[in-house]
């Protein structure tokens, strides 16, 4: 076990989950300053000697109503790099989303790849691990970073959540797409764990250029069974909506989406109307603050904070 002490900072936008996972570990958070300035410029610096310690930042880097993902990252290597510069030990940048991890890969000629120019920004400025939380491709988000990181999974917490609504009952999990079957294996593998019982596995099939989905064949068999439509994230959830209306029309009996982040980009009015759903399920590492207050309800959010706390744990003892 690391015999420096641990600080950890949460910044502003991801305060409220980072007191969670501070709770989680028995501690507070560290104390720190940020001012924002007329010109749009920023600082922050922490306000406790971080001399030798192992300092950890929660910063969750999606955009809101007050800063872009743009802003918020700039913000997190600000303060890393200040880290790095008033003598911390260790610094390792908590994200529980991860911006940018979505485009992976080179999709069309000349395209960048800008999660592999996120990691070199991160590291450019000390940050000597990263943890995140149910990233898109888990193997071009460690391909891409030459330091160590470390991925949490949603799985766990999704299958906790319906194991006892699905127990003794038909289920399947499916994937939206054939590139989320792992994703979606594993969360099967640990909903059987979990309810000691046969979970079976479907997927969509789905294509995706200039930003136009197409693909409607449901491969797998949902008759009669409750199906859980589980991928990394929800953004417009033009790609749920699609594979819940093939769930039904193939004889689902219930129907679930799952993710580990909500963005719900322009309200995502559609996803929360669509009677084909009997809920909708997301971890809490992004607030829901674009739905409406009369679409919540049908919105369960599961807490990832005690899975980014032994994170954080773990790679502490292991420094």
């Amino acid at each position: 076990m690391s015999r420096r002490p641990l600080a950890l900072f949460g910044l502003e936008g991801s305060r409220p989950f980072a007191e969670q996972v501070a709770t989680r570990l028995a501690t507070a958070l560290a104390p720190h300053e940020e001012r924002s300035f007329e010109d749009g410029e920023h600082k922050a610096r922490p306000l406790r000697d971080v001399r030798g310690t192992d300092a950890y930042v929660l910063h969750s880097l999606h955009g809101d109503d007050a800063q872009s993902a743009n802003d918020k990252l700039c913000r997190l290597l600000f303060f890393c790099g200040a880290l790095r510069d008033s003598g911390a030990a260790s610094v390792t940048a908590v994200t529980p989303y991860l911006c940018y991890a979505r485009k992976d890969r080179r999709t069309k000629p000349n395209d960048p790849v800008t999660t592999r120019y996120v990691a070199s920004l991160l590291e450019a400025v000390g940050v000597g691990r990263v943890i995140t939380v149910e990233v898109h491709n888990v193997a071009a988000f460690e391909n891409a970073f030459r330091c160590p990181t470390w991925h949490v999974e949603c799985a766990p917490i999704l299958a906790a959540h319906f194991a006892p609504l699905v127990r003794d009952l038909p289920v399947v999990a499916v994937s939206p797409d054939a590139g989320g079957a792992k994703r979606a294996q594993r969360f099967r593998e640990e909903l059987q764990a979990l309810t000691g019982q046969e979970v079976g596995s479907a997927f969509m099939e789905k294509s995706r250029s200039s930003g136009v989905v197409r693909g409607e064949v449901l491969a797998g068999d949902v008759r009669d069974a409750t199906a859980i439509i589980v991928d990394d994230l929800i953004s417009t959830g033009g790609t749920l909506v699609r594979a819940a209306r093939a769930c039904r029309a193939a004889g689902a009996r219930r129907i679930f989406a799952a993710a580990g982040h909500g963005l719900f980009m322009g309200g995502a009015r559609e996803l929360m109307t669509e009677d084909a759903f009997s809920g909708i399920v997301i971890a809490n590492t992004v607030p829901s603050f674009r739905l409406s207050p009369e679409h919540l309800g049908r919105l369960t959010t599961v807490d990832a904070s005690n899975a980014v706390a032994k994170a954080i744990a773990a790679c502490h003892e292991a420094s």
